[in-house]
């Protein structure tokens, strides 16, 4: 049996919800799979998010989540904890297959997947998420004024980490494999200047320290392998991230880095009734508040072309109906 709606979110987090709750006000009654682990995103491994507005004593992660959840039920979005296996874009005929075995059909679909930082892939890397380890200055960095941070990378988003960084660590030691930085000019010659930065080339992160908290590490010599011991409490990965299009990529546009495509401003695809939003279209801001701008854009393209679809049908019918001959 399929189950038919005028709107589907695939994915969670501030996107996703955000168009929840704009969609739902708009009685468009949408759906949102939002996946069985990872519903609500990123931000449920965050705690204090002290930048989001709103909140002047700041909010647990998973409590925003759950706030933004609870909001677009109550309007009358429907959120079901499962993962989507299938996805047929074909224009006019969306359709969606998900690991329970549930199928559904569509007008119009807002994918809002997201996209996962690269992690370095150590053992204690993730225990101590949150705990000394993240991958967002912007979102943590203040909670490490006078610590010694590693930066972990050598692209223009390490350059960035870094240079923001330094606002608040005593110390910041940029750890990067080669010896030459990936960064553009103006990057480098920005971090290079800061006299709190420090660089360490040719050098990887071998092992993660603490239990608690993040104590140290152990760096690598990627040219002799000889090891040494870096005190930082707090360590910053930005080696990249990865927009989840693995579901699309095949049907809809991506950009040249791998991001989903979107028309402009808006949040159309390349597919007409499908729309885009958070992070899987953005790899510059990345921020939950952009986030969930980006859904309520959704949502609102989604409302007009849907409008749009219901007006056409009832003109069509219109002129399908038989004339009537004047008596």
């Amino acid at each position: 049996m399929t189950d038919h709606h005028r709107l589907i979110i695939v994915g969670s987090g501030p996107a996703g919800y955000t168009a929840a709750i704009y969609a739902a006000r708009a009685n468009l009654e949408p759906l949102v799979i939002a996946g069985s682990v990872t519903a609500g995103g990123e931000l449920m491994n965050t705690t204090d998010v002290e930048n989001f507005p709103g909140f002047p004593d700041g909010v647990q992660g998973p409590d925003l989540m759950e706030n933004m959840r609870a909001q677009a039920e109550k309007f009358g979005a429907t959120v079901v904890y499962d993962d989507v296996t299938e996805l047929d874009l074909t224009p006019g005929a969306h359709s969606i297959v998900t690991a329970l075995g549930s199928r559904y059909t569509a007008e119009a679909v807002i994918l809002a997947t997201g996209s996962a930082y690269r992690e370095l892939g150590l053992p204690n890397e993730k225990n101590l998420s949150g705990h000394g380890v993240s991958w967002c200055a912007t979102c943590d960095g203040f909670f490490f004024r006078d610590h010694h941070i590693a930066v972990i990378g050598g692209g223009d988003s390490a350059m960035e980490e870094a240079t923001f960084l330094s606002r608040f660590a005593s110390k910041v030691t940029v750890v990067h494999r080669r010896q030459e930085l990936r960064a553009s000019q103006a990057m480098q010659d920005r971090a290079m200047a800061d006299p709190k930065i420090e660089f360490l080339f040719d050098s990887e992160v071998a092992e993660v320290h603490g239990e608690e908290s993040l104590t140290g590490l152990t760096i690598r010599s990627t040219v002799t392998g000889e090891t040494s011991e870096l005190p930082v409490t707090g360590m910053f990965v930005a080696i990249g991230s990865d927009p989840r299009t693995a579901l699309f990529d095949q049907q809809l546009q991506l950009r040249e880095d791998g991001y989903l495509h979107v028309d402009g401003r808006s949040s159309r695809t390349s597919v007409e009734g499908v729309f885009a939003a958070g992070d899987v279209i953005d790899p510059v801001y990345r921020q939950a508040i952009t986030s969930a701008g980006s859904g309520c854009s959704a949502a609102l393209d989604a409302e007009h072309y849907l409008a749009d679809r219901a007006q056409a049908a009832q003109e069509a019918g219109q002129q399908a109906q038989p004339q009537t001959a004047n008596a």
